[in-house]
């Protein structure tokens, strides 16, 4: 059958919620092509509800991918992050944009939801981003309903536990941002510690091929002494720009024409400091990130 309509009108659904079960954009794509591939191959009066079909292919992909990577992290080196998603910062207030990033979830909270296991993740996923019932949740996952509404209830828990859910475009973001990277750039340590959280955490994942602190650093004083002394031995190498990470506000630092470090930052819920900040710096990660036309500060 001539699977192209299908794979026009769902491909982006599928790829964004493989993404959100994995982290990883490139696991991400590897997967929903596999998934095409098998259902091009299937008889046209095997699938009833195609959508339906497509989803629960993907998460049952995904869950067994995850079973696998659980023990690739555990010999990680250093911290494990997400792969960002890096787009070309725009402040427009379209509808069409607000709805686009509606449908984006923060790096912030990518990094909650692989605190999950591959189950409450699936379920919490299609039951919040997705808006399945649970009787569409049991179909998908291969549970009872009553079990999805207990996974539910304990992935929403576990998230509970967590800092306090990310805002996508939290007010005066973009500022912040600015901040800090200009402090940052200029030295200025009591600028940085203006703007900082006083429990700041900056997480840094280089895989184990490029050089960064292997745990994270926590405080306001060592994240600021941190900017202070990194910058001046070339961190910001040639240049940085204001992006957005997964919707929100995020840097590109830029080298050779490549992106070499992407940060994402999570504020507090006051929007004026910065409570989180984390680096993306394995190459592996950043392989997806194009650089936006846009002058290098």
């Amino acid at each position: 059958m001539d699977i192209s309509p299908i794979y026009r009108q769902y491909y982006a659904l599928l790829l964004r919620h493989a993404y959100k079960m994995l982290g990883s954009y490139n696991d991400a794509e590897d997967m929903v092509q596999e998934v095409f591939a098998r259902y091009d191959r299937l008889e046209e009066q095997d699938v009833r509800h195609e959508k339906a079909y497509l989803v629960r292919m993907v998460t049952n992909r995904c869950l067994n991918f995850i079973k696998s990577a659980r023990k690739k992290r555990e010999v990680y080196t250093g911290i494990w992050l997400p792969e960002p998603l890096v787009t070309a910062y725009s402040s427009s207030q379209e509808p069409g944009h607000r709805l686009e990033r509606q449908e984006e979830t923060t790096y912030a909270m990518l990094i909650m939801l692989q605190e999950l296991s591959g189950m409450e993740r699936a379920v919490f996923l299609l039951k919040e981003t997705l808006g399945y019932s649970y009787p569409d949740i049991a179909e998908a996952t291969g549970k009872s309903e009553a079990n999805c509404r207990k996974i539910f209830s304990r992935a929403k828990a576990k998230l509970a536990e967590c800092r306090r859910e990310p805002v996508l475009r939290a007010p005066n973001a973009d500022a912040i941002v600015k901040a800090f990277m200009h402090a940052s750039e200029t030295g200025n340590k009591e600028a940085l510690l203006e703007l900082l959280a006083s429990d700041v955490v900056v997480k840094s994942d280089g895989g184990g091929k490029v050089r960064t602190a292997i745990f994270p650093i926590l405080g306001k004083e060592r994240v600021a002494a941190l900017m202070c002394g990194i910058v001046p031995r070339g961190f910001l190498a040639d240049g940085h720009m204001l992006v957005l990470v997964n919707g929100s506000p995020g840097v590109v630092i830029v080298k050779d024409g490549a992106a070499v470090t992407v940060l994402s930052f999570h504020l507090t819920a006051d929007s004026r400091r910065i409570e989180s900040i984390y680096m993306i710096k394995n190459p592996d990660k950043l392989q997806h990130v194009t650089i936006p036309d846009a002058m290098l500060s």
